[in-house]
Protein backbone atom coordinates (compact mmCIF):
# COMPACT_ATOMS: atom_id res chain seq x y z
CA UNK A 1 0.00 0.00 0.00
CA UNK A 2 1.27 3.55 -0.92
CA UNK A 3 0.74 7.00 -1.35
CA UNK A 4 0.16 10.15 0.28
CA UNK A 5 -2.19 9.44 3.30
CA UNK A 6 -4.51 12.55 3.91
CA UNK A 7 -6.79 11.92 6.98
CA UNK A 8 -8.41 8.87 8.43
CA UNK A 9 -12.58 8.01 8.37
CA UNK A 10 -14.27 10.62 10.50
CA UNK A 11 -10.95 12.82 10.82
CA UNK A 12 -10.49 14.26 7.83
CA UNK A 13 -7.76 17.42 7.34
CA UNK A 14 -9.14 20.39 8.77
CA UNK A 15 -9.62 23.59 5.89
CA UNK A 16 -7.63 25.36 7.80
CA UNK A 17 -4.70 27.59 5.99
CA UNK A 18 -0.92 26.46 6.29
CA UNK A 19 0.88 27.99 9.80
CA UNK A 20 3.01 30.38 8.53
CA UNK A 21 -0.27 31.77 7.36
CA UNK A 22 -2.58 32.15 10.23
CA UNK A 23 0.26 33.02 12.54
CA UNK A 24 1.16 35.91 10.01
CA UNK A 25 -2.92 37.08 10.43
CA UNK A 26 -2.79 36.69 14.76
CA UNK A 27 0.46 38.69 15.27
CA UNK A 28 -1.43 41.57 14.09
CA UNK A 29 -3.97 41.18 16.83
CA UNK A 30 -2.59 43.61 19.49
CA UNK A 31 -5.55 42.67 21.54
CA UNK A 32 -4.74 38.87 21.29
CA UNK A 33 -1.13 38.92 21.82
CA UNK A 34 -1.80 41.33 24.89
CA UNK A 35 -4.21 38.65 26.31
CA UNK A 36 -1.89 35.53 25.73
CA UNK A 37 1.16 37.50 27.14
CA UNK A 38 -0.44 38.51 30.36
CA UNK A 39 -2.08 35.00 30.65
CA UNK A 40 0.82 32.63 29.70
CA UNK A 41 3.72 34.68 32.27
CA UNK A 42 1.14 34.60 35.29
CA UNK A 43 0.88 30.67 34.65
CA UNK A 44 4.57 30.07 33.99
CA UNK A 45 5.55 32.07 37.02
CA UNK A 46 3.20 30.42 39.40
CA UNK A 47 3.84 26.82 38.36
CA UNK A 48 7.93 27.45 38.35
CA UNK A 49 6.94 28.27 42.23
CA UNK A 50 4.89 25.13 42.66
CA UNK A 51 7.58 23.20 41.35
CA UNK A 52 10.28 24.45 42.92
CA UNK A 53 8.96 23.44 46.17
CA UNK A 54 9.18 19.38 45.37
CA UNK A 55 12.79 18.44 46.36
CA UNK A 56 12.36 15.14 44.12
CA UNK A 57 10.45 16.68 41.24
CA UNK A 58 13.10 15.34 38.67
CA UNK A 59 12.39 12.07 40.22
CA UNK A 60 8.63 12.37 40.03
CA UNK A 61 9.11 13.40 36.14
CA UNK A 62 11.20 10.10 35.34
CA UNK A 63 8.61 8.17 37.28
CA UNK A 64 5.87 9.30 34.99
CA UNK A 65 7.71 9.00 31.79
CA UNK A 66 8.66 4.65 33.02
CA UNK A 67 4.76 4.59 34.15
CA UNK A 68 3.96 5.97 30.46
CA UNK A 69 6.31 4.50 28.86
CA UNK A 70 5.61 0.82 30.15
CA UNK A 71 1.89 1.15 29.85
CA UNK A 72 2.25 2.50 26.39
CA UNK A 73 4.60 -1.22 25.11
CA UNK A 74 1.77 -3.44 27.03
CA UNK A 75 -1.31 -1.12 25.87
CA UNK A 76 -2.67 -4.36 24.55
CA UNK A 77 -2.83 -5.81 28.22
CA UNK A 78 -3.99 -2.94 30.07
CA UNK A 79 -6.84 -1.92 27.63
CA UNK A 80 -8.13 -5.86 28.25
CA UNK A 81 -7.73 -5.32 32.34
CA UNK A 82 -9.83 -2.04 31.40
CA UNK A 83 -12.81 -3.70 29.97
CA UNK A 84 -12.95 -6.83 32.81
CA UNK A 85 -12.72 -4.26 35.42
CA UNK A 86 -15.48 -1.80 34.11
CA UNK A 87 -18.06 -4.79 33.28
CA UNK A 88 -17.54 -6.56 36.46
CA UNK A 89 -18.64 -3.46 38.10
CA UNK A 90 -21.56 -2.97 36.33
CA UNK A 91 -20.39 -0.45 33.44
CA UNK A 92 -20.57 -0.68 29.42
CA UNK A 93 -17.68 -0.78 27.57
CA UNK A 94 -17.50 0.34 23.91
CA UNK A 95 -14.63 0.65 21.23
CA UNK A 96 -14.43 2.84 18.72
CA UNK A 97 -11.62 2.70 16.33
CA UNK A 98 -12.06 6.61 14.35
CA UNK A 99 -13.87 9.76 15.31
CA UNK A 100 -17.40 8.37 13.14
CA UNK A 101 -17.51 5.76 14.95
CA UNK A 102 -17.29 7.09 18.39
CA UNK A 103 -19.84 9.81 17.71
CA UNK A 104 -22.72 7.34 16.31
CA UNK A 105 -21.60 5.38 19.57
CA UNK A 106 -22.34 8.15 21.93
CA UNK A 107 -25.33 9.91 19.76
CA UNK A 108 -26.91 5.91 19.85
CA UNK A 109 -26.67 6.17 23.74
CA UNK A 110 -28.54 8.89 24.01
CA UNK A 111 -31.24 8.68 21.99
CA UNK A 112 -31.69 5.28 23.66
CA UNK A 113 -32.29 7.43 26.83
CA UNK A 114 -34.65 9.61 24.93
CA UNK A 115 -33.28 12.77 25.87
CA UNK A 116 -32.37 15.45 23.58
CA UNK A 117 -29.83 17.14 25.54
CA UNK A 118 -26.93 15.95 27.72
CA UNK A 119 -24.36 18.07 29.81
CA UNK A 120 -20.58 17.87 29.27
CA UNK A 121 -17.66 18.20 31.55
CA UNK A 122 -14.45 19.49 29.58
CA UNK A 123 -12.98 16.94 27.69
CA UNK A 124 -10.53 17.19 24.74
CA UNK A 125 -11.32 13.89 23.06
CA UNK A 126 -15.11 14.78 22.02
CA UNK A 127 -13.62 18.06 20.49
CA UNK A 128 -11.21 16.17 18.75
CA UNK A 129 -13.84 13.87 16.93
CA UNK A 130 -16.39 16.91 16.48
CA UNK A 131 -18.99 15.15 19.50
CA UNK A 132 -20.90 18.36 19.82
CA UNK A 133 -21.28 18.69 16.11
CA UNK A 134 -22.31 14.73 15.91
CA UNK A 135 -24.88 15.30 18.55
CA UNK A 136 -26.62 18.59 16.93
CA UNK A 137 -26.78 17.16 13.50
CA UNK A 138 -28.81 14.36 15.36
CA UNK A 139 -30.89 16.79 17.16
CA UNK A 140 -29.36 16.54 20.68
CA UNK A 141 -28.03 19.92 22.22
CA UNK A 142 -24.75 19.03 24.42
CA UNK A 143 -24.04 22.24 27.06
CA UNK A 144 -20.38 22.65 27.87
CA UNK A 145 -20.15 23.48 31.76
CA UNK A 146 -16.36 24.33 32.32
CA UNK A 147 -16.38 28.38 32.11
CA UNK A 148 -14.25 28.54 29.89
CA UNK A 149 -15.63 25.90 27.24
CA UNK A 150 -18.66 27.80 28.13
CA UNK A 151 -17.19 31.07 26.89
CA UNK A 152 -16.08 29.46 24.12
CA UNK A 153 -19.60 28.08 22.78
CA UNK A 154 -21.58 31.03 23.31
CA UNK A 155 -19.20 32.88 21.54
CA UNK A 156 -19.54 30.62 18.72
CA UNK A 157 -15.36 30.64 19.20
CA UNK A 158 -12.96 27.58 19.26
CA UNK A 159 -10.99 26.69 22.02
CA UNK A 160 -7.06 28.18 21.89
CA UNK A 161 -5.39 26.58 25.06
CA UNK A 162 -5.28 22.93 26.33
CA UNK A 163 -5.95 23.96 30.10
CA UNK A 164 -7.34 27.66 29.25
CA UNK A 165 -9.61 27.25 26.39
CA UNK A 166 -10.84 31.36 26.42
CA UNK A 167 -7.17 32.64 27.31
CA UNK A 168 -7.67 34.98 23.94
CA UNK A 169 -10.50 36.69 25.42
CA UNK A 170 -10.48 39.76 28.27
CA UNK A 171 -12.61 40.55 31.05
CA UNK A 172 -14.50 42.65 28.64
CA UNK A 173 -15.20 40.66 25.86
CA UNK A 174 -16.29 37.66 28.21
CA UNK A 175 -18.89 40.34 29.65
CA UNK A 176 -20.17 41.29 26.07
CA UNK A 177 -20.39 37.48 24.96
CA UNK A 178 -22.48 36.65 28.38
CA UNK A 179 -24.97 39.81 27.69
CA UNK A 180 -25.52 38.77 24.28
CA UNK A 181 -25.10 35.33 24.10
CA UNK A 182 -26.65 33.91 27.32
CA UNK A 183 -30.51 34.12 27.27
CA UNK A 184 -30.19 32.30 23.73
CA UNK A 185 -29.36 28.74 25.77
CA UNK A 186 -31.16 29.55 28.51
CA UNK A 187 -30.88 31.55 31.76
CA UNK A 188 -29.90 35.60 30.85
CA UNK A 189 -26.97 37.03 31.94
CA UNK A 190 -28.41 39.71 34.87
CA UNK A 191 -28.93 43.09 34.18
CA UNK A 192 -25.93 45.36 34.45
CA UNK A 193 -23.45 43.05 34.16
CA UNK A 194 -19.60 44.16 34.74
CA UNK A 195 -16.57 42.70 33.86
CA UNK A 196 -15.61 41.74 37.56
CA UNK A 197 -14.31 38.23 37.81
CA UNK A 198 -16.97 37.72 40.82
CA UNK A 199 -20.00 38.82 38.77
CA UNK A 200 -18.97 36.83 35.93
CA UNK A 201 -18.37 33.70 37.57
CA UNK A 202 -21.93 34.18 39.41
CA UNK A 203 -23.91 34.44 35.86
CA UNK A 204 -22.05 31.47 34.64
CA UNK A 205 -23.02 29.67 37.35
CA UNK A 206 -26.34 30.89 37.24
CA UNK A 207 -26.64 29.66 33.97
CA UNK A 208 -25.56 26.49 34.54
CA UNK A 209 -27.15 25.60 37.37
CA UNK A 210 -30.30 24.89 35.58
CA UNK A 211 -29.10 22.99 33.24
CA UNK A 212 -27.29 20.94 35.57
CA UNK A 213 -30.30 20.11 37.82
CA UNK A 214 -32.36 18.93 34.26
CA UNK A 215 -29.94 17.24 32.60
CA UNK A 216 -30.30 13.46 32.66
CA UNK A 217 -27.38 12.26 30.60
CA UNK A 218 -24.02 13.34 31.47
CA UNK A 219 -20.78 13.53 29.01
CA UNK A 220 -16.97 13.74 30.49
CA UNK A 221 -13.85 12.81 29.06
CA UNK A 222 -11.37 11.04 31.77
CA UNK A 223 -7.17 12.27 33.10
CA UNK A 224 -6.50 8.78 33.65
CA UNK A 225 -8.15 5.65 33.45
CA UNK A 226 -6.68 3.07 36.91
CA UNK A 227 -6.52 -0.86 34.94
CA UNK A 228 -6.48 -2.72 38.29
CA UNK A 229 -10.20 -1.71 39.16
CA UNK A 230 -11.62 -0.01 36.19
CA UNK A 231 -11.77 3.63 37.85
CA UNK A 232 -12.09 6.75 35.85
CA UNK A 233 -10.17 10.01 37.28
CA UNK A 234 -11.16 13.60 36.36
CA UNK A 235 -9.27 16.36 38.12
CA UNK A 236 -10.95 20.16 37.50
CA UNK A 237 -10.97 23.15 39.82
CA UNK A 238 -14.48 24.40 39.50
CA UNK A 239 -16.46 21.90 40.43
CA UNK A 240 -18.94 21.34 37.04
CA UNK A 241 -17.24 18.50 37.00
CA UNK A 242 -18.60 16.84 39.72
CA UNK A 243 -21.99 18.05 38.74
CA UNK A 244 -21.74 16.46 35.56
CA UNK A 245 -20.30 13.31 36.97
CA UNK A 246 -22.73 12.50 39.68
CA UNK A 247 -26.43 14.17 39.05
CA UNK A 248 -27.24 12.71 35.37
CA UNK A 249 -28.76 9.15 35.70
CA UNK A 250 -27.04 8.05 32.19
CA UNK A 251 -22.65 8.67 31.91
CA UNK A 252 -20.90 8.54 28.88
CA UNK A 253 -17.27 9.39 28.94
CA UNK A 254 -15.18 9.24 26.00
CA UNK A 255 -11.51 8.44 27.09
CA UNK A 256 -8.67 7.88 24.82
CA UNK A 257 -6.47 4.74 25.02
CA UNK A 258 -3.53 6.19 26.07
CA UNK A 259 -5.45 7.40 29.07
CA UNK A 260 -4.87 4.18 31.36
CA UNK A 261 -2.75 4.06 34.05
CA UNK A 262 -2.03 0.34 35.81
CA UNK A 263 -2.46 1.02 39.40
CA UNK A 264 -3.36 3.45 42.17
CA UNK A 265 0.58 3.89 42.83
CA UNK A 266 1.18 4.44 39.79
CA UNK A 267 -1.79 7.30 39.74
CA UNK A 268 -0.10 9.07 43.01
CA UNK A 269 2.85 10.53 40.63
CA UNK A 270 0.46 11.86 38.49
CA UNK A 271 -1.67 13.10 41.07
CA UNK A 272 1.42 15.11 42.35
CA UNK A 273 2.77 16.68 38.61
CA UNK A 274 -0.34 17.33 36.86
CA UNK A 275 -1.68 20.28 38.98
CA UNK A 276 1.81 21.88 39.72
CA UNK A 277 2.85 21.63 36.05
CA UNK A 278 -0.79 23.18 34.92
CA UNK A 279 -2.59 25.34 37.33
CA UNK A 280 0.08 25.54 39.83
CA UNK A 281 -1.76 24.13 42.63
CA UNK A 282 -0.18 21.25 44.99
CA UNK A 283 -3.45 19.16 44.50
CA UNK A 284 -6.65 19.87 42.21
CA UNK A 285 -9.16 21.39 44.38
CA UNK A 286 -11.98 18.47 43.03
CA UNK A 287 -10.94 15.47 41.97
CA UNK A 288 -13.58 12.97 41.15
CA UNK A 289 -13.31 9.55 40.78
CA UNK A 290 -15.99 6.64 39.32
CA UNK A 291 -16.33 2.96 38.93
CA UNK A 292 -18.86 1.71 36.97
CA UNK A 293 -22.04 1.99 38.78
CA UNK A 294 -23.86 1.73 42.59
CA UNK A 295 -27.24 1.66 43.53
CA UNK A 296 -28.29 4.60 44.86
CA UNK A 297 -24.98 6.73 44.40
CA UNK A 298 -24.64 8.57 40.90
CA UNK A 299 -25.80 7.57 37.47
CA UNK A 300 -27.41 4.36 37.43
CA UNK A 301 -25.51 3.94 33.90
CA UNK A 302 -22.47 3.99 33.01
CA UNK A 303 -20.54 3.84 29.44
CA UNK A 304 -17.34 3.83 28.44
CA UNK A 305 -15.83 4.26 24.93
CA UNK A 306 -12.35 3.83 24.54
CA UNK A 307 -11.36 6.04 21.31
CA UNK A 308 -8.48 5.15 18.66
CA UNK A 309 -8.63 7.48 16.36
CA UNK A 310 -5.06 7.65 15.06
CA UNK A 311 -3.03 6.21 18.73
CA UNK A 312 -2.47 3.00 17.79
CA UNK A 313 -0.81 4.60 14.32
CA UNK A 314 1.34 6.55 16.60
CA UNK A 315 2.18 4.46 19.08
CA UNK A 316 3.93 2.10 16.09
CA UNK A 317 6.52 5.27 15.69
CA UNK A 318 9.28 4.63 17.60
CA UNK A 319 9.98 8.53 17.95
CA UNK A 320 6.59 9.66 18.02
CA UNK A 321 5.07 8.10 20.23
CA UNK A 322 6.28 9.46 22.93
CA UNK A 323 4.15 11.83 22.53
CA UNK A 324 1.57 9.59 23.70
CA UNK A 325 2.53 10.21 27.28
CA UNK A 326 1.12 13.59 27.19
CA UNK A 327 -1.18 14.29 30.66
CA UNK A 328 -2.52 17.80 29.07
CA UNK A 329 -0.99 19.82 31.33
CA UNK A 330 -0.38 22.87 29.34
CA UNK A 331 2.91 24.00 30.53
CA UNK A 332 4.38 23.25 27.05
CA UNK A 333 2.05 26.31 25.89
CA UNK A 334 2.87 28.25 28.68
CA UNK A 335 6.53 28.29 27.71
CA UNK A 336 6.65 28.35 23.94
CA UNK A 337 7.23 31.38 22.14
CA UNK A 338 5.35 30.62 19.20
CA UNK A 339 2.55 29.71 21.10
CA UNK A 340 2.54 33.06 22.92
CA UNK A 341 2.42 35.24 20.29
CA UNK A 342 0.20 33.30 17.35
CA UNK A 343 -1.97 32.21 19.91
CA UNK A 344 -3.77 28.65 19.49
CA UNK A 345 -5.94 28.60 16.97
CA UNK A 346 -3.34 29.30 14.06
CA UNK A 347 -2.75 25.62 14.87
CA UNK A 348 -5.67 24.51 13.42
CA UNK A 349 -6.42 21.86 16.08
CA UNK A 350 -7.85 21.14 19.71
CA UNK A 351 -4.39 20.22 20.27
CA UNK A 352 -2.55 23.85 20.30
CA UNK A 353 1.03 24.82 21.22
CA UNK A 354 4.04 22.26 21.41
CA UNK A 355 1.90 19.11 21.87
CA UNK A 356 -0.57 19.94 19.53
CA UNK A 357 2.43 20.65 16.63
CA UNK A 358 3.91 17.00 17.50
CA UNK A 359 0.47 15.11 18.19
CA UNK A 360 -2.17 16.50 15.82
CA UNK A 361 0.21 15.83 12.33
CA UNK A 362 0.66 12.44 13.69
CA UNK A 363 -3.10 11.29 14.80
CA UNK A 364 -4.32 13.05 11.52
CA UNK A 365 -1.66 12.78 9.12
CA UNK A 366 0.32 15.26 7.12
CA UNK A 367 -1.16 15.24 4.25
CA UNK A 368 -2.67 18.57 4.64
CA UNK A 369 -1.70 21.93 4.54
CA UNK A 370 -1.86 22.89 8.06
CA UNK A 371 -0.71 19.23 9.21
CA UNK A 372 2.32 19.55 7.22
CA UNK A 373 3.12 23.05 8.80
CA UNK A 374 2.94 22.13 12.34
CA UNK A 375 5.90 20.32 12.87
CA UNK A 376 7.84 23.73 11.74
CA UNK A 377 5.96 25.61 14.38
CA UNK A 378 8.61 25.62 16.57
CA UNK A 379 12.07 27.78 17.35
CA UNK A 380 13.48 24.16 18.70
CA UNK A 381 14.24 26.07 21.84
CA UNK A 382 13.55 23.28 23.49
CA UNK A 383 11.26 25.37 26.95
CA UNK A 384 8.72 22.89 26.32
CA UNK A 385 11.24 19.81 26.71
CA UNK A 386 12.45 21.27 29.89
CA UNK A 387 8.92 22.00 31.62
CA UNK A 388 7.12 18.80 30.76
CA UNK A 389 6.34 16.45 33.39
CA UNK A 390 6.59 13.10 32.00
CA UNK A 391 9.78 14.25 29.71
CA UNK A 392 8.45 14.48 26.14
CA UNK A 393 11.21 15.42 23.91
CA UNK A 394 9.10 17.72 21.57
CA UNK A 395 11.75 19.08 19.64
CA UNK A 396 13.19 15.78 18.86
CA UNK A 397 9.75 14.65 17.78
CA UNK A 398 9.75 17.86 15.55
CA UNK A 399 12.64 17.23 13.97
CA UNK A 400 11.59 13.99 13.19
CA UNK A 401 8.52 14.75 11.37
CA UNK A 402 9.81 17.78 9.83
CA UNK A 403 11.90 14.88 8.14
CA UNK A 404 8.58 12.70 7.42
CA UNK A 405 7.26 16.01 5.54
CA UNK A 406 10.53 16.71 3.43
CA UNK A 407 11.38 13.00 2.55
CA UNK A 408 8.49 11.03 2.91
CA UNK A 409 8.63 7.64 3.92
CA UNK A 410 7.10 4.79 5.72
CA UNK A 411 4.22 5.19 8.22
CA UNK A 412 1.60 3.53 10.07
CA UNK A 413 -2.22 4.46 8.99
CA UNK A 414 -4.97 2.68 9.61
CA UNK A 415 -2.93 -0.29 11.17
CA UNK A 416 -1.20 -0.64 7.97
CA UNK A 417 2.11 0.08 6.42
CA UNK A 418 2.33 3.10 4.11
CA UNK A 419 4.29 4.97 2.11
CA UNK A 420 4.12 8.17 2.66
CA UNK A 421 4.51 11.07 -0.41
CA UNK A 422 6.98 14.08 0.69
CA UNK A 423 5.01 16.79 1.04
CA UNK A 424 4.73 19.66 -1.45
CA UNK A 425 6.52 22.80 -1.10
CA UNK A 426 9.73 21.03 0.01
CA UNK A 427 11.93 20.47 -2.76
CA UNK A 428 13.98 23.03 -2.05
CA UNK A 429 14.36 21.87 0.86
CA UNK A 430 14.65 18.34 0.10
CA UNK A 431 17.52 19.40 -2.51
CA UNK A 432 19.72 21.67 0.35
CA UNK A 433 19.79 18.08 2.76
CA UNK A 434 20.72 15.96 -0.04
CA UNK A 435 23.62 18.12 -0.87
CA UNK A 436 24.75 18.44 2.66
CA UNK A 437 24.68 15.24 3.13
CA UNK A 438 26.77 14.04 0.18
CA UNK A 439 28.97 16.96 1.20
CA UNK A 440 29.76 16.26 4.66
CA UNK A 441 30.08 12.35 3.11
CA UNK A 442 33.20 13.58 0.92
CA UNK A 443 35.34 15.34 3.24
CA UNK A 444 38.02 16.97 0.56
CA UNK A 445 34.34 18.87 -0.93
CA UNK A 446 33.80 20.13 2.15
CA UNK A 447 36.80 21.29 3.25
CA UNK A 448 36.90 22.93 -0.45
CA UNK A 449 33.05 24.67 0.30
CA UNK A 450 34.19 25.83 3.87
CA UNK A 451 37.59 27.56 2.16
CA UNK A 452 35.55 29.00 -0.56
CA UNK A 453 32.82 30.69 1.56
CA UNK A 454 35.53 32.01 3.99
CA UNK A 455 37.67 33.63 0.87
CA UNK A 456 33.81 35.14 -0.36
CA UNK A 457 32.24 35.91 2.47
CA UNK A 458 32.64 39.74 1.57
CA UNK A 459 30.16 39.24 -1.30
CA UNK A 460 27.91 37.47 0.31
CA UNK A 461 23.78 38.99 0.81
CA UNK A 462 22.27 39.39 4.00
CA UNK A 463 19.54 37.76 2.81
CA UNK A 464 18.68 34.75 0.52
CA UNK A 465 16.71 34.42 -2.62
CA UNK A 466 14.28 32.50 -3.73
CA UNK A 467 12.73 29.66 -1.33
CA UNK A 468 15.33 30.85 1.20
CA UNK A 469 13.47 34.02 1.28
CA UNK A 470 11.40 32.94 3.80
CA UNK A 471 13.64 31.51 6.40
CA UNK A 472 16.11 35.31 6.48
CA UNK A 473 12.40 36.91 6.13
CA UNK A 474 13.05 36.61 10.51
CA UNK A 475 16.46 36.00 10.87
CA UNK A 476 19.86 37.14 9.91
CA UNK A 477 22.22 34.66 8.28
CA UNK A 478 25.05 34.06 9.93
CA UNK A 479 28.76 35.36 9.16
CA UNK A 480 31.41 32.97 7.68
CA UNK A 481 34.24 33.46 9.81
CA UNK A 482 37.41 34.34 8.12
CA UNK A 483 38.87 30.83 8.42
CA UNK A 484 37.19 27.37 8.21
CA UNK A 485 38.16 25.62 11.77
CA UNK A 486 40.08 23.14 9.97
CA UNK A 487 42.48 25.42 8.57
CA UNK A 488 43.03 27.64 12.19
CA UNK A 489 43.14 24.01 13.86
CA UNK A 490 46.19 23.02 11.27
CA UNK A 491 47.73 26.58 11.46
CA UNK A 492 47.54 26.96 15.26
CA UNK A 493 48.03 23.16 16.97
CA UNK A 494 49.59 21.83 13.45
CA UNK A 495 46.96 19.29 13.30
CA UNK A 496 47.75 17.51 17.07
CA UNK A 497 45.54 17.68 20.01
CA UNK A 498 47.47 19.53 22.40
CA UNK A 499 45.86 18.93 25.64
CA UNK A 500 47.13 16.38 28.20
Amino acid sequence: MSGTFVGMPGFPPPAHPAFPKAAREAVHNKTLRGNLRHATHTIRAKRAAAVAEVSDWAELREAGKRIKDHTLRHLDTYLVRVEEAVTAAGGTVHWAADADEANAIVTRLVRETGEREVVKVKSMATQEIGLNEALEAAGIAAYETDLAELIVQLGKDRPSHILVPAIHRNRGEIRDIFAREMSEWGRPAPEGLTDTPAELAEAARLHLREKFLRAKVGVSGANFVVAETGTLVVVESEGNGRMCLTLPETLISVVGIEKIVPTWQDLEVFLQTLPRSSTAERMNPYTSTWTGTTDGDGPSTFHLVLLDNGRTDTLADEVGRQALRCIRCSACLNVCPVYERAGGHAYGSVYPGPIGAILSPQLRGTGSEIDASLPYASSLCGACYEVCPVAIDIPEVLVHLRERVVQGGEATRQGSKVVLKPAKGHAAERAAMRAAQWAFGHPGVLRTGQRLASRTRRFHPRTLPGPGRAWTGTRELPQVPAEPFRDWWQRTRGGKDTVK
